[in-house]
């Protein structure tokens, strides 16, 4: 009987007998054929890797040690953003993304998040063997867009293309640095488009199946022809691990948003001054109201929506002759230049009336500047204290509370215990400063406790070195 369902369920018959009735002429044996067939029909991402992997870098940045973590979507408590949560720490943290060259003089699109707090920043290009202190133009947190420029000519530039190229069921593939890896190509379909992950949000998300990890936020989604069509931002994950749900803002989204950012160095946005809140079938009901709008809840003293005569309890039901439902309204009202006369079309006491108003301004607060790696190259260090010299087994050891970004597992990182210069110990910070200075070349190996394991890594000298406090 199982059998025979099975077979049922195929729609086939037993190998050897032939079809009957309105069964499809298909035998068992060539059903499970199909997914090979399926498989050698998969689209070959060789070229587009060729193509675009030379235009996307990795970006280390380096926040102080008080810096907070950051954190998940805003309005979706089982999700989180594609750089983990990460604690507040004692000591100044590195953090991994990816980015793409835009233009060949060293303009660099990426995520804000990726760059938020850093104190320092160093972008890798795709060789491994170029890098390059890197300095913020402006970046803007509600979109998550941010540019950056590093000091170069003739860079490889990313092929831009239209986020309306892709469709539920199209691949695309997505190139970034997950964990670091760097230059990772991970492939898949797109899921959905116009996708608002939260109420009030300005971005309508790319979604897709495509492996997108902490380290690949701010790389490009690609489309079959190898043209960017968006940036990778979030995943949707409970974890903080890829899940199989990744979001991507429109390239033309981040693309307006960074001409204004290299313009103006932030981004200026409409304001009403209102809350709202969707429309529901009740709400609809209790107000005589059919179609879709948003219901102001209330309205701030002074406000554009104040001066123009709007109440709350009014349902706003579109701007300038568009429809606004619950995910366009914010991205229009944000979309209008502030001072700019605007129609607002409401529901009010059973009738549809129109509101004249001269949009409010939303700024964006620009980042604090960023200092480029190359700025600051010293080592800040503290003498370890005597009980955790006891439990190393160590005579003496300066613990790294700073250090500049490590690129190469043979650098030195916050946390290493530096025990010698070379092969020579040293009794304290002074003698330690002396073998430094000592050192021909510009570069000095020292030997690092780091965990269970002493390992050499190469430092360059600084001209002088700092200790804490």
């Amino acid at each position: 009987m199982a059998g025979a369902a099975l077979l049922a369920a195929l729609g086939g018959c037993a190998p050897g007998e032939a079809p009957t009735g309105d069964a499809p002429a298909r035998t068992l044996a060539a059903w499970f054929q199909q997914p090979a067939s399926r498989s050698a029909a998969m689209p070959d991402f060789g070229p587009l890797m060729r193509a675009q992997g030379p235009a996307v870098v990795n970006i280390v940045s380096v926040r102080p040690a008080d810096a907070a973590g950051v954190e998940g979507l805003p309005g979706e408590p089982t999700s989180t953003s594609v750089e983990p949560f990460t604690p507040r720490q004692d000591t100044p943290s590195e953090g991994l993304g990816s980015g793409f060259i835009i233009r060949p003089d060293g303009l660099i699109l990426t995520n804000a998040h990726v760059v938020a707090g850093a104190t320092s920043i160093t972008v890798r290009l795709a060789d491994g063997r170029r890098e390059y202190p890197g300095r913020v133009i402006g970046a803007d947190p509600q979109s998550d867009i941010a540019v950056l420029r590093i000091d170069a000519d003739g860079l490889p530039v990313a092929r831009l293309g239209s986020s309306a190229s892709v469709v539920p069921g199209t691949w695309v593939a997505a190139i970034g640095a997950p964990f670091g890896f760097a230059n990772t190509i991970t492939a898949g379909i797109v899921s959905a488009t116009g996708r608002a992950l939260a109420d009030g949000d300005l971005v309508s998300f790319i979604q897709s199946d495509v492996a997108v990890n902490p380290g690949s936020s701010g790389g490009p989604l690609i489309n079959l022809r190898g043209e960017v069509v968006g940036i990778n931002s979030m995943i949707f994950s409970p974890t903080g691990g890829y899940m199989g749900l990744s979001f991507a803002i429109p390239i033309e989204s981040a693309l307006e948003v960074a001409a204004e950012l290299e313009r103006e160095g932030t981004v200026r946005r409409g304001r009403l001054g209102v809350t709202i809140q969707p429309v529901t079938r009740e709400l609809a009901r209790a107000f005589g109201f059919e179609g879709e709008g948003m219901v102001v809840g209330t309205v701030e003293n002074g406000s554009a929506a104040e001066q123009a005569g709007l109440y709350s309890g009014d349902v706003i039901i579109g701007l300038d002759g568009r429809l606004a439902g619950p995910d366009r309204l914010p991205q229009l009202i944000a979309a209008a230049t502030p001072g700019s006369e605007r129609k607002v079309m409401v529901w009010r006491e059973g009738r549809r009336q129109e509101f004249t108003v001269v949009m409010g301004e939303t700024r964006a607060e620009p980042p604090a500047a960023a200092h480029t790696a190359a700025a600051d190259k010293h080592l800040t260090l503290s003498e370890l204290p005597a009980e955790q010299r006891s439990r190393l087994g160590i005579a003496y050891g300066l613990r790294v509370d700073k250090a500049p970004p490590a690129l190469a597992e043979d650098a030195i990182r916050n946390g290493d215990v530096i025990l010698k210069v070379g092969g020579r110990s040293f009794g304290d910070r002074r003698e330690f400063d002396r073998l430094l200075a000592s050192m021909p070349g510009g570069y000095a190996p020292l030997l690092v406790r780091r965990g269970e394991s002493a390992v050499y890594v190469a430092v360059e000298v600084p001209e002088t070195a700092r200790e804490v406090g």
